[in-house]
């Protein structure tokens, strides 16, 4: 065997094993789920009624609980309105707490998060704009003794609040 086709085995191998220790994820289940394959949030989610259409025109969901299957979505939101964000993590891939940038939402109680790396959190639409709540995690677990890299999962979703 050559060794420019040995070089090119070895690179795939460890690229592989990094794959495999660092953000690999078990077949069926999203790589927003914690270690049972859930990604359910604390409280029900409501069913998402037809689309409907923002401040600016552009077509978005309306849901009052989200959870990692919904980042990178737009939903939409009337004054009055609340939403709330259930992240399950585990303690070794912990989520952090869920920002909001931008106006139209304030922070309200999400109620008590139980497992360590959830993030959980709540926010009432109190004037319209456009808002990104956002959250990560690492994606490879932090604990010492296993494969550990840089990369982050990260957690987005874009809410426009209209007025009712």
């Amino acid at each position: 065997m050559s060794r420019t086709i040995q070089y090119r085995i070895a690179a795939l191998a460890a690229v592989t094993l990094t794959l495999a220790g660092c953000g690999g994820t078990r077949a069926g289940t999203d790589p927003g789920t914690d270690s049972r394959g859930s990604d359910a949030v604390t409280s029900p989610v409501s069913p998402s009624p037809s689309p409907s259409t923002g401040a600016s025109g552009e077509t978005c969901a309306a849901r009052s609980a989200l959870d990692a299957a919904d980042t990178g979505r737009r939903f939409c939101l009337s004054t009055g309105g609340v939403i709330r964000i259930g992240l399950d993590g585990t303690a070794d891939r912990a989520w952090t707490p869920v920002t909001a940038d931008g106006p139209g939402l304030k922070a309200v109680n999400s109620g008590i998060v139980l497992r360590g790396g959830d993030a959980s959190a709540a926010f009432e639409a109190v004037s319209a704009g456009t808002v990104r709540l956002s959250s990560s995690r690492p994606l490879c677990a932090t604990s010492s003794g296993r494969i550990s890299c840089k990369g982050l999962q990260e957690w987005w979703v874009t809410v426009v609040v209209t007025k009712r």
